[in-house]
């Protein structure tokens, strides 16, 4: 066992002896969110942007949009694509090279908060039915790691969503300056959840990811609505843990699109 191994295995213990006790590492209740920073427009040539600090953890958010072909089964509607980088020097446990699964799993868990809410009214983005559509890329740059990405990347993503500007397209040429923003309608924000023990606890930092049993996260909107849900983890929330987390990330939720 490396020193890296055996200096995680202390803190887990550590972590683990705090949670069964319902306190945390850093002080917060297990109910509270660490310091939250929103920057909207941080890329000043981007058509949208936002960086978002959910205490030592920074996500960098941006939309580029282009021109392309429907899907086939939504001819008339635009087509949203997402996706995560990793930057190597966010942790020392992300290399540059290929999606790593982590990187995957945020993009995943994103796109579906957004699609599921329909927070995009895609039918809008239809240029010519069946023929051309407007694609609307948005990339999530996790330039610092300490515990909790979906929840500071589905908040920068809709937050860069937002103050997107959307280009004209004319004669078959894209054309960027434009006033026009881009139709999002809902605010979709995600609250994530990690079990440790006995212990459920919200936006958990680095230290208690790498000691959780299990983690579920709740895609919601206005009005205590839920729109998609995601579970990690090899442990299993009882019916009452997963209902009171939901009810949780509901109250949660409204103080999080304060930010927006």
């Amino acid at each position: 066992m490396s020193s890296e191994d055996i200096k995680w295995e202390v803190k887990s213990d550590y972590i683990h002896n705090l949670a069964a006790k319902g306190l945390r590492h850093d002080g917060r209740k297990l109910d509270e969110y660490r310091e939250i920073v929103v920057k909207p427009n941080y890329i000043e040539n981007a058509l949208g942007s936002s960086l978002v600090k959910i205490g030592g953890t920074q996500v960098l958010a941006g939309v580029s949009m282009g021109v392309g072909s429907p899907y086939p089964d939504t001819p008339n509607e635009g087509a949203l694509m997402t996706g995560c980088e990793l930057v190597p020097l966010a942790s020392p446990t992300f290399e540059s090279g290929p999606p790593r699964p982590e990187a995957i799993e945020v993009a995943r868990v994103v796109d579906r908060g957004i699609r599921e809410s329909h927070a995009i009214d895609m039918s809008s983005l239809c240029i010519e039915e069946g023929e051309t559509v407007w694609l609307v890329m948005l990339d999530l740059h996790v330039l610092d790691y300490a515990g909790n990405l979906f929840d500071a990347s589905t908040l920068a993503a809709t937050s860069a969503l937002l103050n997107t500007r959307m280009p004209k397209y004319e004669d078959g040429k894209i054309i960027r300056e434009s006033n026009k923003k881009l139709p999002v309608n809902k605010k979709p924000v995600e609250c994530t959840f990690a079990k440790i023990g006995d212990t459920i606890m919200l936006d958990p930092i680095l230290e208690e990811e790498k000691t959780m049993d299990a983690r579920i996260t709740f895609a919601t909107l206005e009005k205590n609505t839920l729109c998609a849900a995601q579970k990690g983890g090899f442990g299993s929330f009882k019916e009452k843990e997963v209902m009171d987390a939901l009810d949780i990330a509901f109250k949660k939720g409204k103080e999080l699109r304060k930010y927006l």
